[in-house]
């Protein structure tokens, strides 16, 4: 595949991203397994290693472009941050000792389970709502007097208050999610999005807080692939491999991403809730069936 096509698979990567918070991961897997056909059963543990160099600088740069307002969701959520990064970690030493065969189907297999949760499962194409407060009496007619009638008082006060800020997810998920995601090269995203939404998140929130926890969890699993080799004499010749990332494909995809998001960031578009969850759904099927095909 020539820098030419790697550049513009990088466009649709950033508007991934920006949208549904792909950091790059269930593109590039398959394009690099594309890429990288020549390294045979290796390729595989390059694109997963690539794709979490790919992701890394594309949600932290989503994540810096982001409104701080946005991501005061996270706000006390170190514990699932921490786990999350423990998790990345054991699944990227895992993923380096695997079989390449096995990841792969791996790969497939929990695509299509993701997929079949998603359209069959209750709460992700039409969200459970969020529990809060209930809305109070309607105020009577008239002046009211007395104690606790004054400006910012009373029940339209009440009726008009904000639910109580919660984490994204519980923490107790970090572990599985991270080691799941950075095992098979996917960010976190496949799995943290359908959580939050099935939490009550709308899609929009969902998606762009999707971008810091993406980050998490592949900032360690990058540093393991940094120092991971492949032996084949393919990978020797293979001048573009640092470790088990291939540079010359991740530059390419991120050279035609990262205009993407800041622009989408800067001016991010109108979908509508559900319409937008059903856009990942889709995409998550064209990604299936794009793996199911790669070399």
């Amino acid at each position: 595949m020539d820098f030419m096509a790697l550049l513009g698979i990088g466009l649709l990567t950033g508007v991934t991203t920006a949208l549904f918070g792909f950091g790059g991961g269930f593109v590039a897997v398959p394009v690099v397994v594309w890429a990288d056909a020549a390294l045979g059963p290796d390729a595989m543990r390059v694109a997963v290693a690539t794709s979490a160099l790919v992701m890394v600088v594309n949600a932290g740069f989503a994540t810096a472009v982001t409104p701080r307002r946005t991501l005061a969701a996270l706000r006390g959520g170190g514990p699932l941050l921490a786990l999350l990064a423990a998790g990345a970690a054991a699944g990227a030493f895992a993923v380096r000792y695997a079989p390449a065969g096995p990841v792969r189907w791996a790969f497939l297999g929990y695509l299509a389970l993701t997929i079949a949760d998603l359209a069959l499962r209750p709460g992700f194409l039409r969200p459970h709502p969020r529990p809060g407060p209930g809305p109070g009496p309607r105020p009577g007619p008239g002046p009211r007097t007395g104690p606790g009638t004054g400006p910012g008082t009373g029940p339209r006060c009440v009726a008009g208050a904000a639910a109580p800020a919660r984490g994204p997810l519980p923490a107790v998920l970090g572990l599985p999610i991270g080691a799941v995601a950075a095992f098979l090269g996917v960010g976190g995203s496949v799995l943290t999005v359908p959580a939050m939404r099935r939490a009550g998140h709308p899609m929009r929130l969902a998606t762009v807080l999707a971008n810091p926890l993406t980050l998490v969890v592949t900032l360690p699993a990058t540093a393991v692939a940094l120092g991971g080799t492949v032996d084949s004499a393919a990978a020797q010749a293979h001048a573009q491999l640092v470790g088990l990332v291939d540079l010359r494909a991740a530059g390419a995809l991120l050279l035609g991403a990262l205009p993407v998001i800041a622009l989408l960031r800067r001016r991010p578009p109108r979908i509508p809730d559900r319409v937008h969850a059903w856009a990942y759904l889709a995409l998550l099927c064209v990604m299936t069936a794009a793996m199911a095909f790669a070399g």
